[in-house]
């Protein structure tokens, strides 16, 4: 059995490298930086969202099921560096080499991912190689959009077509999956400057958790799972579940009706 491997990450504004491009006194309140650079964008764009190479990564987390079972955790604790938490990412792609998926990950995490690695000095062999290394990597790798071996789930049932694209709450909802919990994208800034971080790292594992629901639904769509099949998986999802800490995952149960 490949290891699945499903990610997400929650991202807020770089402040200390935008006040280095904005050539700004070191002591300038982040609040301040962030604000001006959401005006300027909004000014450009219409939008506050920021660049992919101007967001910082705040959390990563990930669902994994493999032979053993299954797990869904944040990566590294609270107090962990962005480096590191981005470089345990990248190591567990290297050492078992599995099979990621992710909603809108080709858009938008994977590509945030490239840039905090260049800024940090960080290292991704299996990642990054394209048949260099290992030669089946040049027909199936994890960069090239068309390629599964990183499954990007929203681009893929969209036909690689934006206007199509489905928001991950609204179709697992639409399915019967709890969907979006608490605290959406547009309030992890927020939730950081309020030292919530505990709050973000748990939003990012219940969209995990959502995708891997999706992942699943996917997999009974493509014949990979029986109904049978499928059901069981489910099942074994929710117990799981309902043996983890956290009151995030007991809102998730109770939003997910049997």
């Amino acid at each position: 059995m490949i290891p699945v491997l499903v990610f997400d990450i929650e991202t807020i504004p770089d402040c200390e490298g935008l006040i280095r491009l904005y050539e700004l006194d070191p002591a300038t309140p982040h609040a301040e930086v962030a604000e001006r650079a959401f005006a300027e964008r909004r000014e450009k764009t219409g939008s506050d969202f920021l660049p992919h190479y101007l967001q910082r990564v705040v959390s990563i987390s990930c669902a994994l099921r493999n032979r053993d079972g299954f797990k869904v955790w944040s990566l590294g604790t609270a107090e962990d560096t962005e480096a590191s938490i981005i470089q345990r990412f990248y190591d567990g792609v290297d050492k078992y080499t599995p099979q990621l998926v992710s909603w809108n990950g080709k858009g938008f995490d994977a590509q945030v991912l490239h840039y905090r690695s260049l800024v940090h000095g960080l290292t991704a062999a299996r990642y990054w190689d394209t048949g260099e290394d290992d030669r089946d990597f040049k027909w199936n790798n994890y960069l090239s959009r068309y390629h599964p071996r990183h499954l990007d789930l929203m681009d893929v049932l969209a036909m690689y077509n934006a206007r199509a694209n489905a928001p991950l709450d609204a179709l697992a909802k639409l399915i019967g999956f709890p969907g979006k919990l608490g605290m959406d994208g547009g309030a992890v800034w927020a939730s950081y400057q309020a030292g919530d971080i505990e709050g973000i790292r748990a939003y990012c594992e219940t969209d995990v958790l959502n995708t891997y629901l999706l992942y699943t639904r996917f997999q009974l769509l493509r014949g990979q799972l029986t109904p049978a099949q499928y059901q069981e998986e489910l099942q074994f999802i929710r117990t799981t579940v309902a043996s983890l800490e956290g009151r995030h995952w007991q809102e998730f149960l109770a939003a997910w009706p049997a």
